[in-house]
């Protein structure tokens, strides 16, 4: 990955215009809905046979439909940017201070283990068959949660992005642990290993003075794919890969390699791997069989729904409450107690990862069928409460201590 430059004219605004954090949101939403519309009209039929086409080679398990190139292939390079920002975030960013990471790390364990209580909790009532899909509410899709909080949280302190940040990125890495632990079946060490060699090898040439896409580009893939053979979800190649970029700047460069990688490889994963995996995980046909009632009344979709919706927030801000009341900790100079009613909104924003887990829970088409519907209705209201909240929170007069820590706010600039 040499040094670029983004091409001129129209290039460069598709470029700038992909890495907005509102745009990542926009295509998604676009995605998601052409999916549905077409999954459940006329010509449905079309778009079934369009994501169950299969190519690819059969060599390491690798001849796959085009649903599942999309979950396992182009969903790897948003897990790689994924990597990047986590690797950034831990080393030099907001989860390099622990003592400031605290609250949001906290935060993000209570905003993943409510939605889990919650769903099992109602799934073993009611439809214990469900359960292995515990982890589905878990996720929070960290663009689309940034791109609300741009559009809709104006005039809010700068610090609540980084807080949101912090905690999405930490959901993240649990996800991604949640995935490789509860989500891996028929595990082959031997390719395994030598997938994580091909890591090794990947996190070596990424520190060497010159960086090659030629001779990175082909690490990764065949990480990928060896890792995709040993029956761990392949993405986990590209996590480890992006979480062996250097996070300070090295060999007398001016900047990160972290923000490099990102900046090259962040288009993609918003422009076209995101789009893509949406296009194929949100084509839900609900008209066929018993019609929408029978999926929208599934166990399985109050379950991911109350989860979303009701775990997030609950688990978030009863979590912070408890934290910044019976200890030390306090939160981030400028964030008050309220501002985490709107980011716990937020964080019930699952989609992406919570669209993967739904896939890799459920082999039944019923259960995978109800879970991805919920995943859309669950995200699609915690995105329209959180949008309301943050307006009405920003409405609101602040005081000069917000954090309640006995220090006058100093880290206020708006959002």
């Amino acid at each position: 990955m040499t040094e670029t430059t983004a091409p001129p004219g129209t290039l460069s605004r598709l470029h700038a215009w992909v890495t907005r954090e509102t745009s990542g949101g926009i295509l998604l939403l676009v995605a998601a809905a052409v999916a549905l519309i077409w999954a459940n009209s006329p010509w449905r039929e079309t778009y079934h046979a369009l994501a169950a086409f299969e190519f690819g080679p059969e060599a390491l398990h690798l001849r796959l439909n085009s649903a599942e190139w999309a979950a396992d292939g182009l969903l790897a390079i948003f897990f790689f940017v994924v990597g990047v920002e986590l690797k950034h975030e831990i080393v030099a960013g907001s989860l390099s201070k622990p003592k400031e990471a605290a609250v949001p790390v906290l935060a993000a364990v209570g905003g993943m283990i409510m939605p889990a209580v919650i769903f099992v909790a109602v799934t073993a009532s009611l439809d214990p068959s469900a359960l292995h899909g515990w982890a589905i509410p878990t996720a929070t899709d960290i663009a689309f949660a940034l791109a609300v909080l741009a559009i809709f949280g104006k005039g809010l302190p700068r610090a609540l992005r980084v807080f949101l940040l912090t905690l999405a990125v930490v959901d993240d890495l649990l996800a991604i642990i949640v995935i490789a632990v509860f989500y891996t079946e028929g595990l082959h060490l031997g390719l395994l290993a030598l997938s994580l060699l091909c890591v090794a090898a990947f996190a070596f040439a990424a520190r060497m003075k010159r960086t090659h896409w030629w001779l990175l580009t082909p690490l990764v893939i065949v990480a990928w794919a060896l890792m995709h053979a040993s029956g761990v979800h392949a993405t986990i190649a590209a996590v480890l890969c992006g979480l062996t970029v250097a996070a300070r700047p090295i060999h007398g460069e001016a900047d990160s390699r972290t923000h490099r990688f990102e900046a090259l490889v962040k288009p993609w994963s918003a422009g076209l791997a995101l789009p893509v995996f949406a296009f194929f995980s949100a084509g839900v046909t609900i008209i066929d069989g018993e019609g929408p009632a029978a999926v929208i009344g599934q166990p399985v979709v109050l379950a991911i729904v109350g989860g979303l919706v009701v775990g997030k927030i609950v688990g978030v801000l009863g979590t912070t409450a408890l934290v910044t009341r019976l200890t030390p900790l306090r939160l981030p100079d400028a964030i008050g107690l309220r501002d985490l009613i709107p980011v716990g909104m937020l964080c019930g924003i699952g989609f992406t990862v919570a669209l993967l887990i739904a896939e890799l829970s459920f082999p039944d088409s019923e259960h995978t069928a109800g879970a991805k519907l919920a995943v859309l209705m669950g995200s699609s209201i915690a995105a329209v409460l959180g949008a309301l909240m943050l307006r009405r929170d920003a409405r609101l007069a602040r005081n000069s201590d917000m954090n309640e820590d006995g220090i006058p706010d100093t880290n206020i600039s708006p959002i």
